[in-house]
């Protein structure tokens, strides 16, 4: 499969990370893309890792669009970091395998959600660059439906746009909220 290097499918990855193999490679069998989106958070891999748990509470993207209004903790929820594979993320993903401040790997599962966006696998990494500064990217293989057509492909195209928006500011969120501000 081959990776655009632009935007939408490609936002803020390096050469290396794109490069890179992650636990959502395995979950579809023919994915149709790639996207990734990445940023740079002045924190520790650990706090990074924590304030990803807090995907199991809220999307910490647009509130209004995806918490249907209510914001997104800006504390961190006791309990959140306790994983388990199969519990609900995002109210759409399940969490399908994790490793302790490495990754977090979703499969969208929802009935209505896979109506609605398709097929979706993604992988959360946190890696450390440096001492107290870490990596944090998001990997997704998004899978192409039976039958889908030109019409498949246009919402495909779409929806790496709005998952651009969203995602952007959920990492955002996440870094601000990792670094303390």
């Amino acid at each position: 499969m081959r990776v655009t290097r632009r935007v939408p499918r490609v936002w803020g990855a390096r050469e290396e990370e794109v490069r890179r193999a992650y636990p959502c490679d395995a979950l579809l069998a023919e994915p149709e893309e790639e996207w990734f989106r990445a940023v740079t958070v002045a924190a520790d891999r650990a706090t990074v890792f924590r304030w990803l748990c807090q995907l199991k509470v809220a999307p910490y993207s647009y509130d209004l669009l995806d918490n249907s209004g209510r914001r997104s903790p800006r504390h961190l929820t006791p309990g959140a970091a306790d994983l388990e594979a199969g519990q609900r993320v995002m109210t759409i993903f399940q969490l399908v395998s994790f490793a302790e401040d490495r990754h977090m790997t979703l499969l969208l599962d929802d009935p209505r959600g896979r109506r609605l966006f398709g097929t979706f696998a993604v992988t959360y990494a946190v890696s450390e660059e440096r001492p107290g500064t870490t990596r944090l990217l998001a990997k997704l293989v998004v899978g192409g439906d039976e039958g889908e057509g030109v019409l498949g492909r246009l919402r495909r195209r779409f929806l790496a746009w709005g998952d651009l928006l969203m995602m952007r500011r959920q990492l955002l969120t996440l870094r601000k909220l990792a670094e303390g501000r």
